[in-house]
């Protein structure tokens, strides 16, 4: 009598084991993503910080540029680079109010790890009132990683 493995036993099992794959490939690029998703918070508590300091001291938001909160001046890139996976820009300044983005960059070598996703992370800076932290936007990637606009 032979031992061994029947050609239907061997096809179950790598079906079996292509399955498993593809699901904790697809599991593990979102984790990844999720975990560059720190940088760009990160840098938006700078931009937050950086805004804050601006109010305080011309008493309003509306003047507020890209490099008031660290943005192209070395310290934040404003396109996407090799170096970083977001680019991060300002928008919609008022006397009271300006909104820091961070957009995931689609170039530079480091695109979101799924295809066609594109997402942009937000701050709205209130001096006077309550900051709204990590709104979604921009595109379909939010929904990718578990984000919802929140406005």
């Amino acid at each position: 009598m032979k031992k061994g493995f029947t050609l239907l036993e061997l096809i179950i099992v790598i079906i079996i084991v292509g399955l498993l794959a593809t699901v904790g490939l697809t599991q593990y690029t979102v984790i990844v993503e999720k975990g560059r998703l720190s940088e760009a918070k990160a840098n938006l508590g700078i931009m937050r910080k950086l805004a804050h300091e601006y109010y305080l001291k011309n008493g309003t938001l509306l003047t507020i540029t890209d490099a008031d909160v660290g943005v192209g001046t070395g310290l934040l890139p404003s396109s996407c680079v090799s170096t970083n996976y977001y680019r991060y820009y300002s928008y919609y300044p008022n006397a009271d109010r300006v909104d820091v983005f961070a957009a995931r960059g689609k170039s530079g070598g480091k695109p979101p790890q799924w295809t066609g996703a594109n997402y942009c992370i937000a701050t709205r800076i209130v001096p006077n009132g309550t900051d709204i932290f990590n709104l979604c936007g921009c595109g379909s990637g939010c929904s990718e990683i578990g984000l919802v606009w929140n406005d």
